[in-house]
């Protein structure tokens, strides 16, 4: 069963410095593209990260400093991967949680509003959890009954994470529709206010803490009662949206 796309589908994988958002950055970006007639492009960039890759992250992605040591920065090819995704959907593993939310980190650190809350936002991990609760790797070999070879590279791991979807499409064909705004409704959590799930809506559509010792509480009682925590986020290691996503709530506290 094939995709039946409306627009371009791009699948995209990162591999990173590390796991935090708002302070790790990209390394590798390997996206393949699928357009509504079927044809695929795929690119994949290998990036200067301008801070150190720690060791123990290099042993999982085989990725070193002195490998990317003379690459671009994000910032100097922020335009071109901007053009190569205008207009398209997104898909990835663990990458509504992840992926999506720290590229759109780096295309703000580079100066260009990077907007996907107009797009279809299809996560494989999300669905695969939902069905079987596994690995890439173990979805590769469930799915597609093959090895995967070069995990945690990213064009490798990209291509996989397609072809786990096509599979999954054929497997589940009488619970999922093979069509991106069903997958997208599909992955998403609709109660996130941003990207990475720390500020959420509640049963009133109120927008709450969803960590810390405020969680559950009104952000913008919070910032009535103890100003300082917004302070605190702006300084903290939270990624560029979540901290616009605060402001907007502080400027609205603000103005009531």
């Amino acid at each position: 069963m094939n995709l039946k796309l409306h627009r371009p589908l791009a699948f995209f994988d990162l591999e990173t410095t590390g796991v935090v958002i708002g302070m790790d950055r990209i390394v590798e970006l390997g996206i393949l593209k699928i357009l509504p007639d079927g044809t695929k492009t795929n690119k994949t960039w290998r990036i200067n990260p301008e801070m150190h890759i720690p060791e123990v992250v290099s042993k999982i992605h085989g990725i070193y400093d002195k490998d990317v040591a003379d690459c671009p920065t994000f910032k100097e090819i922020a335009n071109d991967v901007n053009h190569y995704l205008n207009n398209v959907d997104l898909a990835g593993y663990n990458s509504n949680r992840f992926d999506v939310p720290l590229l759109v980190d780096e295309f703000l650190r580079a100066g260009i509003e990077f907007d996907i809350r107009g797009r279809k936002l299809i996560d494989v991990q999300h669905i695969f959890h939902k069905m079987e609760q596994r690995t890439l790797s173990a979805a590769y070999k469930f799915y597609c009954n093959q090895e995967l070879i070069d995990a945690h590279s990213a064009e490798a791991d990209v291509r996989a994470t397609y072809e786990v979807l096509e599979a999954q499409l054929e497997r589940y064909s009488d619970q999922l529709q093979p069509d991106a705004a069903f997958l997208h409704s599909f992955c998403n959590n609709s109660k996130n206010v941003d990207l990475a799930g720390r500020i959420v809506y509640d049963d009133k559509k109120r927008e709450v803490f969803n960590f810390g010792k405020y969680k559950g509480r009104l952000v913008t009682d919070v910032f009535k009662t103890d100003p300082s925590y917004y302070d605190w986020m702006l300084k903290g290691d939270f990624s560029r949206d979540t901290k616009q996503v605060v402001t907007a709530l502080r400027l609205r506290e603000r103005e009531n």
